[in-house]
C-alpha cells in the first residue's frame, strides 16, 4: 500500500508540475500523516487474518526464530504456517503430545511443518510416538528410516542438534525418515534439542496420521563421572569421588547415535576390584565378531597395553564383568552407515569393592584365571598332566555369596582326546542343611554346593543338569568326565563354610567301550562272566585315531567258549595300496592272536593269527578250542591316520568236536576233494537261531611229503582289495606255526590258487559270519606231493609235482593248475552200462526161469500120462468128469457156459489123440 500511495502521489506531481511551491508546502504534512495512518493498519492486517484462520491456535509460530523454516526443505511451503517450538523453562510445562497437523490443500502443494524442542540446561529431550499411520509408503526394497525410502508424505528425525540457535539441518545427523505404519522408536536428544519435519502434498492432513509425547528430562544421569575436555561422551570414574552408580550410552534407552565413540574408564583404589552389572544390553549385531556396533572391554586403564577381556554387541543377558585389579576400560563405538539404527545402547551399575574374591587361591602354574569373572578359572591340559584345585580363599574358610566356577579342559583335537578324573582329598566342609534336623545322609543341598557337570552341559548353559551335587562334610566320590570337559560350580551360599580340594589328572579318553585299564592306558579288556557280546572300535571312530598309539583289546573266555570277532568297519592307514594283508603292512596295522595260558602256567602265550591295514578287513575269526581267548593290537605310527575299525565280539559255546558244520581229519591218503557246506550247491547265510558256518579240515600225509592243493573252483563273498573278507573267508595254514593265507572274492589267481604246504602237515578253515548271505562256494583237490629230489613215482610234466603213481589216470587232475599230464595217455575201459546190466541180468534169469518152469511142467505131464496108460477108463471118466462138469453147470451164463464146453471138447480130442 506504501508503494501504491507513492505511486499515486508522483502521478499528482507530474499532472500539476506548473502548481505554485506555496501549495505543495502546505499539503505535506497531512500526506505524511496518512501514509502512517496506512503502514499501521497493513500491520494489523495479517494478525487478524491469522486469527480468522480456522486452524488450530497449536499451530501458531510461538517464537521469533522462524528463520530456519527455509532450511528444512526445498519444497515450497504455502501459508498458513504450521510449524511448532517447545522451549523448556523452569516455571513451564515440561511435558506435553504433539498430533499431526489438520491441513486442507486442494492444489496438492508440498506442505512442511516443523515441530522444534529445546530443552534447557542440564536438560534432554524424550520423544516417544505412540500413534503412527503416515500414507507415504517405501518402494520396494527400500528399508524404513533410510532416505529416500518414502514419498508424499513423510516424517524426518533431527536428534544430534547441537545449537538450537544455528540450526543447520543439512549438516546434521540425519536421524531416518518414516512412513507407513511403523514409526520411530523411543527418542533421547543427544544435546538439548530435537526437530521433527513433517512432509506432505496429500489434500486433507488429519491430527490421527501421528501421536507423540515429549518430555523435558534431567540430563544428569548421562554424565557417568569426569567428563574428558573436548569430548562427547568419554569419562573417568574415580573410586574416591563415587563408589558405585549407574553408566549407560549417551542416549539410553532411545535409539544411540551413529558414528561415536565413547569410553568410560573406571579407576580404584590398591586392592579394589570393580564390578560392572549391564541390565540392558542391546547393541547392532553384525556377527560373533562385532565388526560393527561394538563394546569393548579392558582389564586395565587403556586399550593399548591392558588385556581384552571381551567384545559384545547384540543382545546380551546377566552380563557381569570383574576386573582383575583396580582399574576397568569400558569403549562403547558405533560406525556411520546409512541404515537407521534402531538399538537402545546398554545400561548398567558399577561397583568397587574390597570385599570380591582375592585370587591368590588360583594357581599361577596350570591354572588360569578366567578375565572378566569374579573367581572363575581355566584349566587346560599339557599332555596328561595332573595339578590341585582348591576352595576360593584357600586354606581359609571361603566367603559367603560366592560363585566360582572351574573349567578343566582336556585335549581335543586331530591327534589327542582327553577326559578328566577328579578326586577329593585331605578335607571337604560345605554346610549341608538337615531335612530331619539330625541325620547327615538325608542333608540337602539348598544352600552352598559343588556340582559337577561331566558331559559338556556349559556348552548349551544348562547349568541346571549337573552329574552330581556335593555339599556336607563326607569327601566325594571319584568323577570321570564323559569327554574332554569337566566344569565345577561351586556356590558358598549364605553361611560361612569351610573349605576343599581336590586332584585332577588328565587321561587320554579313547572313546572304547570296555573295561579300561587303570592306568590310563588303551588297554581294554573284555569278560564272557560280564558281557557275552558287544562292540570295539579304534580310538576315537569314526573320527581318525591317533599317531603314535598302541591299543590292545583282550578278550577273555570261559573254559566251555570261544570267542568270535567280526569287523563291520576297516580303514587302516597303508603308503602301499594294494597291499593289505600280512608282514607287508609297515606303517599302521592291526594284529589278531590266539591267546594260550597252559595249566600250571603264570604266563600267557600268543601266537598270531593275522595282520591287516589299508582297507582289507580281517575275516571272521574264532579263537582256538585250547586258547583262552583272543587278543586284537592296534598300532599306529607318527604320520597320517584313518578312521580306523569298528567290530563285533561274542562269545559262543565250544561245539563238543571241532569238525561241526563241516571238515574231518584226513590222513593215510594220497589225495581227496574238499568243499564248502552243500556243494555244488551255493553255501547259505546263517539261519535264523544266528549261527554260521565253521569248518575245519586238517591234512596230514607221510613223512617226506608235502601237501599240494588247489582251488579247482573258488567263489567266495568279499574283495580283497576294496574291503577284505568281512562276511566270509578261507583260511589255509600251509605252516602251523604261521600266519595262515586269507582267501575270499569271485575269483582267485593262478597264484593264489595254488598252495603248498611246508610240511606234511596242513590246515584249511572256512568261517561265515552271521552277516553272511551265501555264495557258490569252492571245491579244492588236495594231493599229496613227495618232497625230494628225485621222482620215484609219477612225475607231473607242466608243475613237476612228484606224485603217487597210483594217481595216474585216476580222472582227477593232481598235478595242479594247468597240469594235466597226470590224466593224459591213458588206456580207456569198455564204459559198461550199470543199469543195461542189471536189465540183460533180470532178462536172462526171467528166460532161465521161464525154461526151468517149462521144463519142470513137462516133467510132470510124461509122469502123468506115463501112469494113465494101462487104464483107459480113468482118461474117460477123467473127460466125462469134465464133461459132467459141464453139463451140472448150466446155473452159467451162456457165454461162459460155450467157452467151458469149447475147453472141454478141445480136452477131449486132445485125450483122444492119445489114446
Amino acid at each position: 500500500m506504501a508503494a501504491g500511495d507513492g505511486k499515486c502521489r508522483g502521478q499528482h506531481e507530474v499532472k500539476c508540475g506548473g502548481a505554485r511551491l506555496q501549495r505543495s508546502l502546505l499539503a505535506l504534512p497531512t500526506l505524511l500523516l496518512l501514509l502512517f495512518l496506512n503502514s499501521f493498519l497493513l500491520m494489523l492486517l495479517p494478525r487478524v487474518d491469522a486469527h480468522a484462520d480456522p486452524q488450530p491456535e497449536d499451530w501458531l509460530l510461538v517464537s521469533d526464530e522462524s528463520g530456519m523454516d527455509g532450511e528444512l526443505d526445498s519444497y515450497s511451503t504455502k501459508e498458513p504456517k504450521c510449524d511448532r517450538k517447545i522451549v523448556s523453562s523452569e516455571n513451564g510445562v515440561t511435558r506435553g503430545e504433539i498430533e499431526a497437523p489438520e491441513l486442507v490443500n486442494p492444489e496438492k502443494h508440498g506442505r512442511h511443518c516443523t515441530f522444534t524442542f529445546v530443552a534447557g540446561p542440564g536438560e534432554r529431550v524424550r520423544i516417544q510416538f505412540h500413534r503412527f499411520s503416515l500414507r507415504g509408503t517405501p518402494p520396494d526394497g527400500s528399508t524404513i528410516g533410510v532416505t529416500p525410502a518414502c514419498s508424499h508424505e513423510y516424517l524426518d528425525m533431527y536428534t544430534e542438534i547441537k545449537d538450537p540457535k544455528n540450526v543447520d539441518l543439512l549438516n546434521t545427523p540425519f536421524g531416518g525418515r518414516y512412513c507407513g505404519p511403523i514409526g520411530p522408536r523411543l527418542r533421547i536428544s543427544l544435546y538439548s534439542t530435537i526437530i521433527i519435519s513433517f512432509y506432505t502434498d496429500l489434500v486433507n492432513t488429519t491430527s490421527d496420521l501421528f501421536l507423540a509425547s515429549y518430555e523435558f528430562i534431567n540430563g544428569s544421569k548421562y554424565i557417568v563421572g569426569d567428563p574428558v575436555p573436548d569430548t562427547l561422551c568419554e569419562y573417568v570414574i574415580h573410586s574416591d569421588l563415587k563408589k558405585n552408580g549407574q553408566f549407560m550410552t549417551p542416549t539410553y534407552p532411545g535409539i544411540y547415535p551413529k558414528n561415536i565413540s565413547c569410553y568410560y574408564k573406571f579407576i580404584g583404589r590398591l586392592g579394589q576390584r570393580i564390578r560392572l552389572e549391564f541390565r540392558d544390553f542391546d547393541l547392532f549385531y553384525g556377527g560373533s565378531h562385532c565388526p560393527f556396533d561394538q563394546a569393548k572391554m579392558f582389564d586395565g586403564p587403556d586399550h593399548i597395553s591392558s588385556p581384552l577381556i571381551g567384545t559384545y554387541c547384540g543382545q546380551q543377558r546377566n552380563l557381569v564383568i570383574f576386573s582383575t585389579n583396580n582399574t576397568l576400560l569400558l569403549t562403547f563405538t558405533t560406525i556411520d552407515r546409512t541404515a537407521d539404527s534402531q538399538n537402545r545402547g546398554f545400561m548398567g551399575i558399577f561397583n568397587f569393592s574390597e570385599s570380591y574374591v582375592k585370587l591368590d587361591f588360583i594357581g599361577k602354574e596350570d591354572s588360569e584365571h578366567i578375565r572378566g569373572t569374579e573367581c572363575d578359572q581355566r584349566i587346560l591340559s599339557k599332555k596328561e598332566t595332573t595339578g590341585t584345585v582348591y576352595s576360593p580363599n584357600y586354606p581359609f574358610p571361603y566367603l559367603p555369596n560366592v560363585v566360582c566356577r572351574y573349567f578343566i579342559y582336556g585335549l581335543q583335537d586331530s591327534q589327542n582326546l582327553e577326559r578328566v578324573k577328579l578326586q577329593f582329598f585331605d578335607r571337604f566342609d560345605i554346610p549341608a542343611e538337615l531335612k530331619d534336623g539330625k541325620n547327615p545322609e538325608l542333608s540337602s543341598c539348598s544352600d552352598g554346593y559343588l556340582r559337577i557337570y561331566l558331559k559338556g552341559q556349559e556348552t548349551e548353559n544348562a547349568y541346571d543338569q549337573p552329574d552330581d551335587e556335593f555339599c556336607g562334610k563326607t569327601l566325594p566320590k571319584t568323577v570321570v568326565s564323559s569327554g574332554p570337559r569337566l566344569v565345577m560350580v561351586f556356590s558358598s551360599g549364605k553361611y560361612q563354610g569351610g573349605r576343599f580340594k581336590a586332584v585332577y589328572k588328565f587321561e587320554t579318553e579313547y572313546m572304547i567301550p570296555g573295561t579300561a585299564s587303570p592306568d590310563g592306558q588303551c588297554v581294554f579288556t573284555y569278560y564272557s562272566s560280564s558281557r557275552k557280546s558287544g562292540t570295539f572300535n579304534s580310538p576315537r571312530h569314526p573320527s581318525n585315531y591317533p599317531s603314535n598309539t598302541t591299543c590292545e583289546y583282550t578278550f577273555q573266555s570261559n573254559p566251555e567258549e570261544q570267542v568270535r570277532l567280526i569287523f563291520d568297519q576297516f580303514m587302516v592307514h597303508s603308503e602301499k595300496d594294494n597291499v593289505t594283508y600280512g608282514n607287508h603292512c609297515q606303517e599302521d596295522w592291526v594284529e589278531i592272536y590266539n591267546v594260550y595260558k597252559p595249566q600250571g602256567a603264570k604266563m600267557e602265550r600268543e601266537r598270531l593269527n593275522g595282520r591287516y591295514c589299508g582297507l582289507s578287513a580281517p575275516g571272521p575269526t574264532e579263537s582256538e578250542r585250547d586258547a583262552v581267548g583272543l587278543r586284537v593290537v592296534l598300532r599306529t605310527d607318527d604320520e597320517n591316520v584313518k578312521s580306523g575299525f569298528l567290530a563285533d565280539y561274542k562269545f559262543i559255546k565250544k561245539q563238543k568236536t571241532l569238525f561241526k558244520d563241516c571238515g574231518c581229519n584226513i590222513s593215510n591218503a594220497e589225495y581227496g576233494i574238499i568243499h564248502s557246506p552243500h556243494w555244488p550247491q551255493k553255501y547259505d547265510g546263517p539261519d535264523r537261531s544266528g549261527g554260521a558256518f565253521s569248518c575245519n579240515w586238517f591234512i596230514h600225509v607221510r613223512p617226506y611229503h608235502k601237501i599240494l592243493l588247489w582251488f579247482q573252483f573258488f567263489s567266495v563273498e568279499g574283495n580283497p582289495a576294496e574291503r577284505g573278507c568281512p562276511a566270509a573267508v578261507v583260511r589255509v595254514w600251509p605252516d602251523l606255526d604261521k600266519v595262515p593265507i586269507e582267501l575270499c572274492g569271485e575269483k582267485l589267481s593262478n597264484e593264489a590258487a595254488v598252495i603248498i604246504s611246508k610240511s606234511s602237515l596242513m590246515r584249511v578253515s572256512f568261517l561265515t559270519a552271521d552277516r553272511a548271505v551265501g555264495s557258490k562256494g569252492f571245491e579244492g583237490i588236495w594231493t599229496e606231493i613227495q618232497d625230494s629230489p628225485k621222482c620215484e613215482q609219477f612225475l607231473c610234466s607242466e608243475n613237476n609235482f612228484c606224485i603217487s603213481k597210483n594217481l595216474r589216470c585216476n580222472g582227477v587232475p593232481n598235478c595242479g593248475i594247468g597240469d594235466n599230464s597226470d590224466e593224459k595217455n591213458c588206456v580207456k575201459d569198455t564204459e559198461v552200462n550199470v543199469l543195461m546190466l542189471v536189465g540183460v541180468g533180470l532178462g536172462i534169469s526171467s528166460v532161465l526161469l521161464i525154461v526151468m518152469c517149462i521144463w519142470c511142467h513137462r516133467k510132470r505131464v510124461r509122469r502123468r500120462e506115463d501112469g494113465a496108460l494101462p487104464h483107459h477108463v480113468h482118461v474117460c471118466e477123467r473127460g466125462a468128469r469134465f464133461a459132467s462138469v459141464d453139463s451140472g453147470d448150466r446155473s452159467l451164463s451162456p457165454v461162459l457156459g460155450a467157452r467151458k464146453a469149447h475147453h472141454l471138447s478141445r480136452t477131449s480130442l486132445r485125450t483122444e489123440t492119445v489114446v
